[in-house]
């Protein structure tokens, strides 16, 4: 598939680069730094702007799908909304936050007092743009929360899914490695099972 992968060299954004030119997919980079991007076959790297919607359509346009993978602090949820949607493309995939799951019935992870202070403010707005895209109609999205605790580790191909409750391993621990987080969002792309649905992944 030919992809629009917006947040290219991130965290997260970096290891869907990775795995989607694994398995033959071309993709579109499009980032503010594109020297950044690692050259290789099936990459093109394109400077984009996130607040620039006229800008950011037109990049968009022609693609498979789209995939955000930038922070929510760093960007507007009706601008990235508007700019899908006014390209033409309608499967849109997001890289989502934890802090919106649920830990106990009504009670989001970021709701709890043990909640880093530090995160706050990228978790609820992490959950004010799953909250924006459950009233879109116009687009087929998937938003991908991933476990408490996210960060470099293996690709084992290994892990849980849910839905929207945190998941925790037999030690109660709420992890997940970025390379499988990966391997997840990009199952998700080629093979559709979670359509306008919020999911997770853990160990």
């Amino acid at each position: 598939m030919k992809i629009a992968l917006i947040g290219a060299t991130g965290f997260i954004g970096s290891r869907l680069l990775a795995e989607l030119i694994s398995r033959g997919h071309q993709v579109i980079a499009i980032v503010r730094n594109p020297e950044k991007v690692p050259p290789g076959a099936g990459i093109t790297a394109l400077k984009g702007d996130v607040y620039d919607k006229d800008g950011l359509a037109a990049l968009l346009a022609g693609h498979d799908a789209v995939i955000s993978a930038v922070h929510f602090t760093a960007s507007d949820p009706a601008t990235l909304l508007a700019a899908v949607k006014q390209s033409g493309v309608k499967r849109y995939l997001v890289v989502g936050g934890a802090g919106s799951l649920e830990v106990a019935p009504g009670v989001k992870l970021f709701d709890t007092k043990e909640f880093p202070a530090i995160y706050l403010d990228e978790a609820r707005k992490g959950g004010a743009f799953l909250d924006l895209l459950k009233g879109e109609g116009g687009l087929d999205w998937t938003f991908l929360s991933p476990s408490a605790l996210i960060e470099p580790g293996e690709r084992t191909g290994t892990f849980r899914l849910g839905q929207d409750q945190l998941l925790v391993d037999d030690n109660g621990q709420s992890r997940i490695s970025a390379e499988d987080y990966a391997i997840a969002l990009v199952d998700e792309l080629e093979k559709p099972a979670h359509s306008r649905q919020r999911f997770t992944i853990g160990y």
